[in-house]
């Protein structure tokens, strides 16, 4: 699992970078300021969470079961919330209205919050 999770945390990290800078040169004309924004904070949420990996498939002070369903958590979490953020901040460059799934960004912002609350109550556990 851990192998999984560390391949995981490099692609979403390496994505994140791509996108970073995608956002800043290529999207920089075509969408508005605020959209480049938005996307960026979908980068930045990404970048966050590929470290959050990579500290989780690292250490030896979280156990399988859980590094399993925060590794989960997270993935599923950023296909939501940041591929939705993605999508929405670059909605005026295609003809379908991807405002009508923004639901969705919450609901992986809420994956992530579960996440990061598993880690902290596994810590909180802990007796070593």
């Amino acid at each position: 699992m851990n192998k999984k999770i560390l391949v995981t945390a490099s692609l979403l990290g390496l994505t994140s970078v791509i996108f970073g800078a995608f956002g800043a040169h290529s999207l920089k004309e075509l969408i508005s300021i605020e959209s480049q924004q938005t996307f960026e904070t979908g980068v930045r949420y990404q970048m966050y969470h590929a470290i959050l990996l990579l500290f989780v498939g690292i250490t030896s002070l979280i156990n399988e079961k859980t590094k399993r369903i925060i590794y989960y958590l997270v993935v599923v979490g950023l296909l939501l919330f940041s591929g939705s953020i993605y999508v929405l901040a670059t909605n005026t460059l295609t003809t379908f209205d991807f405002k009508t799934i923004g639901f969705i960004t919450p609901i992986g912002g809420l994956f992530l919050i579960t996440a990061w609350f598993l880690l902290f109550v596994h810590f909180l556990k802990n007796k070593t």
